[in-house]
């Protein structure tokens, strides 16, 4: 394994989260995409399987998380399975204790009407899939004015997943998130993973517009 470090350190409640899971250390992509968000940068991190793609935002989101209990995370997965499956991963990193509390949770066509209301006036990190962004988020824009206003990170998981059709459907939807998050006053940075494929730069930069 190759390790690296993040400039300045983590923040110190992060260290302490991670630290509770047996994380002492980051591996070298895991830091290096670290510091180019840290940095401002819109990044896409691209490694094999199971080697904590996961961590490469995760880290980014609970920082801001703790020094900005009012910013908002959107994260994006190909199908609902799999967001709700990183849904449990993400609440693993919440700790009261330490003072790390958000709200986070899945908008997707099988959430309850009332967690929907829930989520959208008082939720910090919403997982959702193409469909539903562009289906039940962005056309109630007026109702999200919260959740876009204060927008942070948007994450891409699985981009490999958007070719095609799908892809192309993707890329004008995130052209139409982008132009809300004008209009709320908000310029996220871009986040996105994939599994090794040839072009991951150029695909991210095409479905995001970055």
């Amino acid at each position: 394994a190759e390790y690296g470090e993040i400039g300045g350190g983590l923040d110190p409640v992060c260290a302490q989260v991670l630290a509770r899971r047996g994380i002492e250390q980051l591996y070298s992509h895991q830091a290096r995409a670290v510091n180019a968000v840290r940095r401002g940068e819109s990044v896409t991190i691209v490694t094999g399987t199971a080697s904590g793609k996961t961590l490469c935002y995760a880290i980014p989101v609970l920082e801001t998380l703790h020094a900005d209990p009012m910013a908002t995370m959107l994260f994006i997965y190909p199908t609902k399975a799999l967001a709700q499956d990183q849904l449990r991963g993400m609440n693993g990193f919440r700790d009261e204790e330490l003072g790390l509390h958000f709200m986070a949770g899945t908008y997707d066509g099988d959430t309850p009407q009332n967690l929907r209301r829930k989520l959208r006036d008082g939720g910090n990190v919403i997982l959702t899939n193409p469909d539903m962004l562009h289906q039940g988020i962005l056309p109630q824009h007026a109702r999200w004015n919260r959740f876009f206003t204060h927008l942070k990170y948007v994450v891409i998981d699985e981009v490999h997943a958007y070719r095609g059709i799908f892809g192309s459907h993707l890329a004008n939807v995130m052209r139409r998130l982008r132009r809300l998050c004008r209009h709320y006053g908000s310029r996220p940075q871009f986040i996105c993973s994939s599994a090794t494929i040839a072009n991951p730069g150029e695909l991210s930069q095409k479905l995001t517009g970055r």
